[in-house]
């Protein structure tokens, strides 16, 4: 299963959508957003694109209750998760959170597979050495919206657990 992962598009809706867009075309059947998305109108464009997006809020709250709303509407491919989201995604148990610092230490556990992050606009990725002797990938995506960074998502294959940086078209 080839994913999506996205954090900090902030207010930038067309640039989220363009990620979105490229990962869904290259086979990404579902999207992690690492938060700070401020507010609905910034997923509203991803509804069309038919694929699943799973969001939490960062620190950039904006409108939880909008947010949530959103996520129940109808025909709605948001799944709002709040503060931090626990997955799972082609058999892989997926930690998703903003913060890179609390990303680090859940990824040190050894209980996820994959940890995504975001908040510092640095994308990276990375395996950190985990409490059962092995090794857990933490992701960051860097800044879909480009502020003060490269406007980037990762496009992953959880099958084989191979990840990569990519820009945002057009941007």
């Amino acid at each position: 299963m080839k994913i999506c992962v996205v954090s900090d598009s902030h207010d930038r809706g067309p640039l989220l959508a363009a990620a979105v867009s490229a990962a869904r075309d290259a086979g990404a059947a579902a999207v992690i957003h690492c938060g700070d998305v401020i507010g609905p109108n910034t997923l509203r464009g991803l509804q069309k694109l038919g694929v699943p997006v799973h969001v939490i809020h960062g620190n950039n709250i904006g409108d939880t209750v909008a947010m949530a709303k959103l996520a129940c509407e109808d025909g709605s491919v948001i799944e709002y998760h709040g503060h931090d989201a626990r997955l799972t995604l082609g058999a892989r148990r997926v930690f998703v959170v903003h913060y890179p610092d609390y990303g680090a230490a859940m990824a040190a556990t050894g209980d996820w597979d994959l940890v995504c992050c975001g908040h510092s606009h640095r994308a990276e990725i990375r395996r950190v050495r985990n409490a059962k002797g092995g090794q857990t990938l933490l992701v960051n995506p860097g800044t879909v919206a480009g502020l003060a960074a490269p406007a980037t998502y990762a496009l992953g294959d959880l099958e084989t657990m191979a990840f990569a940086i990519l820009p945002v078209p057009g941007a």
